[in-house]
């Protein structure tokens, strides 16, 4: 079962605290809400929309998650006064709750039990960190696509209520994601080139289960993808 967001583990009170001291925002698509290496001191609770997290080496872009509503942007520079460690950007237009760090560590303080839900957000970042990471030994690329696409469909899947070209009517747990990731973006996340996104796609397990279009990802059985991460959660 995915880990509820941050948001939805809030006690009622710490939810009605923070909409009391936070500024609502809305965040144009293409938008920074965080750039890395910089300094600033403010929390995003989103609200709206999708913004993807990511970083640059060399050169080379990854992609370290896509959050969405009700999910959390810059807790570990609220917590530890740090610089930010990676750039957030705006996918698609963002509502969100803006406030100072200090505010946001006040609304914890007066909150006990919140502070739970920021530990549930760190915890399910390292979780995930770690299943990539032991998907690379052995190399196991379907495992970690599998695992980015089940991600995308627990955050912003919608069911999928059509009938194949045979008549048949989609299974329950088949979705709709429209939220413009590509198959680029998909293998920054995943650790591996566009080709072999695209070659995934294209044959196999997957092939018969996902298609990617501009802006849109259809998810057509879940249970396929749970069956290719291990029955790994989606987070």
């Amino acid at each position: 079962m995915a880990p509820a967001p941050f948001w939805d583990a809030l006690p009622a009170a710490a939810r009605e605290a923070l909409r009391r001291t936070g500024a609502p925002a809305v965040i144009r698509p293409g938008a920074f809400l965080t750039r890395e290496h910089t300094r600033a001191a403010q929390v995003f609770v989103l609200r709206a929309g999708a913004v993807k997290v990511w970083v640059s080496r060399d050169g080379e872009t990854a992609i370290l998650d896509v959050l969405g509503p009700g999910d959390l942007v810059g807790e570990l520079e609220a917590a530890d006064g740090g610089v930010r460690h990676a750039n957030v950007e705006a996918l698609t237009r963002v509502e969100a709750l803006v406030l100072p760090a200090d505010r946001f560590r006040g609304v914890l303080d007066a909150h006990p039990g919140s502070a739970w839900a920021v530990a549930a957000v760190l915890a399910e970042r390292l979780r995930d960190a770690n299943g990539l990471r032991i998907a690379h030994f052995p190399d196991d690329a379907e495992r970690r696509l599998a695992s980015r696409l089940l991600r995308l469909a627990a955050r912003f899947g919608t069911p999928l209520k059509e009938e194949r070209a045979d008549g048949v009517a989609a299974p329950d747990d088949a979705v709709r994601i429209e939220v413009p990731v590509t198959q680029q973006d998909l293998g920054r996340w995943a650790g591996m080139g566009r080709r072999k996104v695209a070659q995934l796609l294209a044959d196999g397990p997957l092939a018969a289960g996902v298609t990617v279009a501009r802006g849109t990802i259809i998810v057509r059985s879940a249970a396929v993808l749970r069956r290719l991460t291990g029955g790994d959660d989606p987070g």
